[in-house]
């Protein structure tokens, strides 16, 4: 049975709260700049490049949080003996592909 990590929590600075607020905000207004591509019925090929950069853009959020986490989460349990979260890694690395 796998370990439930629903009410695990990472406590962040609020540097790290607006960088990352930051950074989603920024993705979730290239999506918007998407939607009105399409409502002005923009060539295929432009919003195309829109949609490879902003997975770029979430590919990227994505790497930052996961290092994050393998600095602070990982490290904190692997040291106090919680060694599920090594199989919770390589589970989180297996959803990347």
């Amino acid at each position: 049975m796998q370990e439930c990590f629903c009410e695990r929590k990472k406590m962040r600075s609020e540097e790290e709260k607006r960088s990352l607020k930051a950074r989603i905000n920024r993705i979730a207004g290239q999506m918007a700049g998407v939607g009105r591509m399409v409502e002005e019925d923009r060539y295929c090929a432009d919003i195309l490049i829109q949609l490879v950069a902003i997975e770029k853009a979430v590919k990227s959020l994505s790497c930052l949080v996961l290092e994050e986490h393998m600095h602070s989460c990982l490290v904190e349990s692997v040291k106090s003996g919680e060694l599920a979260a090594v199989d919770e890694i390589v589970d989180l690395f297996r959803k990347f592909q």
